[in-house]
C-alpha cells in the first residue's frame, strides 16, 4: 500500500483540489451574506486519510463534500475513469452508482453517469448488470452505437450468439456501417455447436447464412469442406476448398492437407498436382511448393524433388524450405557431409520450434494456432497467416 501511495495521492490530488475550491467557492458566497467560514473540517480530513494511506476514506469524504451539480459532474466523471483505467474498478463503481443516485442531474449527465458504470460492470465480469444499463439506454435513446457495440461484447463473452447477430444488425442501422465480416463469424460460430452435437443439415444451413451474410467468409468453406469429408463427399469437399483461394489466398495454405487427401480418395491425385503448381506460380506461399515437392519425390525420386524445391527457394528463400531442402539432402549425403546436414537440420528444427507462424493485422497477436477472433484485441478475421521467410 506505501508503494501505491504516490499514484494515489496524485491521482486523488485533483479531486482534493476540486472540493476545496467549490467548497470555498461556496463559503465565499455565504461570506458576503454573513457567514466568513472559508473551508469544512471535512476537507482537512480527507486530506488526512490521504496522507495515513486510507484511499477510500478519503474518496468517501471528498465525493460527500463535491454536492452534484453542473459544475462538479464532469470532476466525478474523471475521477471515476481514472480509477477504471488503474483498474481499480471497485472505486470507478462506486463513484458512478454516487452520480447517478443524486437527483439533480440533467437528462444528459444521467446517462453518461449510466454509459460509464455499465462499462465498470463489465470490466468486473458483471455482465448481467452491465446488459442491463446499456438495454436501459437503447429504451432512452442515449448512447445507441456505445450500448449496441457492449452489449455485443457481452454476447460474445456469453457465446450468446443469436442476440450477437441480432444486436449487430441494429448496431448497422445506427451507424450506418456494414458489419457482415462479425456477423458471418456469428453464424459460423452456430454452425460450429451444431456441427460437434451432430446436427450436420442445420450446421450447413447457417455456413449457408454465413456465406450470404460475407462471401468472402474463409471459414465458413472450411467447415462446409471438413464436413463434406466427414460424410464421406470428397468431390463436394474440394469443390469449398477451391473457393478459398477466391476469397482470400492467404489463407489457401489451411486447405492444402486436407484437399490432398480427398484428391487420393477419388484417384485425382494428378488434379491436386496441377492445382499445387497453379497456386505456387500465383506465389501462393511456402506449403504449397512443399506440397508439390513431396508429390514430386513420390513420382520422380528425391533427386527430383531437392531439384524442384533448390530452385523453388532461390526464388522464395523460407526456413521451412530450408528445413525440407536439408531433409532430401540427407538422404543420399555421407560421412562428414551428413554430419554437416545434420547439424543444420537441428538448428532450422530449432528455429521452427515454437515459431509463431500466425499474425493479426491490427494489434500485432502471434500465435501458433490460428484463431478467427483475435485474442487480443477481439476483431474478427484479422489474424492470417505470417508470409515471408519465417512464415509461408
Amino acid at each position: 500500500m506505501l508503494a501505491d501511495l504516490p499514484g494515489l495521492f496524485w491521482l486523488l490530488l485533483p479531486v482534493a483540489a476540486a472540493s476545496g475550491w467549490f467548497i470555498a467557492r461556496r463559503a465565499d458566497a455565504r461570506g458576503r451574506s454573513g457567514d466568513s467560514r472559508i473551508l469544512s473540517p471535512d476537507y482537512f480530513k480527507g486530506i488526512n486519510y490521504l496522507l495515513n494511506e486510507q484511499p477510500d476514506k478519503a474518496i468517501e469524504v471528498f465525493i460527500r463534500m463535491i454536492e452534484v451539480e453542473s459544475d462538479t459532474v464532469e470532476t466525478h466523471l474523471a475521477l471515476g475513469n481514472l480509477f477504471r483505467r488503474r483498474g481499480e474498478v471497485d472505486r470507478a463503481i462506486r463513484i458512478h452508482q454516487n452520480l447517478i443516485a443524486r437527483n439533480r442531474l440533467s437528462g444528459e449527465e444521467r446517462a453518461v453517469a449510466v454509459l460509464e458504470l455499465g462499462i465498470d460492470y463489465m470490466r468486473s465480469g458483471l455482465l448481467d448488470r452491465a446488459e442491463g444499463l446499456f438495454q436501459q439506454l437503447l429504451g432512452a435513446g442515449k448512447y445507441m452505437r456505445q450500448a449496441l457495440t457492449h452489449l455485443i461484447d457481452i454476447y460474445q463473452q456469453e457465446q450468446d450468439w443469436e442476440k450477437a447477430i441480432d444486436t449487430a444488425r441494429r448496431l448497422e442501422k445506427v451507424s450506418g456501417k456494414r458489419l457482415r465480416r462479425m456477423i458471418a463469424h456469428f453464424y459460423c460460430e452456430q454452425a460450429e455447436s451444431r456441427w460437434r452435437g451432430g446436427e450436420l443439415p442445420r450446421a450447413e444451413e447457417l455456413i449457408d447464412k454465413a456465406l450470404d451474410e460475407d462471401p468472402n467468409c474463409v471459414r465458413a468453406n472450411l467447415m462446409a469442406g471438413q464436413i463434406a469429408m466427414d460424410t464421406d463427399h470428397p468431390g463436394a469437399a474440394i469443390d469449398r476448398y477451391i473457393r478459398i483461394e477466391k476469397q482470400d489466398v492467404d489463407y489457401i495454405a489451411e486447405a492444402i492437407e486436407p484437399m490432398h487427401r480427398c484428391y487420393q480418395a477419388l484417384g485425382r491425385v494428378d488434379e491436386f498436382v496441377e492445382y499445387l503448381r497453379h497456386l505456387v506460380g500465383r506465389n501462393a506461399g511456402i506449403t504449397p511448393v512443399l506440397a508439390l515437392a513431396e508429390q514430386v519425390a513420390d513420382r520422380d525420386g528425391i533427386d527430383a524433388a531437392l531439384e524442384y524445391l533448390s530452385g523453388a527457394l532461390h526464388q522464395r528463400p523460407t526456413v521451412r524450405g530450408l528445413d525440407r531442402l536439408i531433409h532430401y539432402a540427407l538422404a543420399h549425403a555421407e560421412g562428414r557431409s551428413r554430419d554437416n546436414l545434420i547439424l543444420l537440420k537441428e538448428l532450422t528444427s530449432k528455429l521452427l520450434e515454437n515459431k509463431s507462424i500466425y499474425r493479426c493485422s491490427q494489434c500485432g497477436f502471434v500465435g501458433r494456432l490460428l484463431h478467427w477472433q483475435c485474442p487480443s484485441c477481439k476483431n474478427w478475421n484479422t489474424v492470417k497467416p505470417i508470409h515471408g521467410i519465417e512464415g509461408e
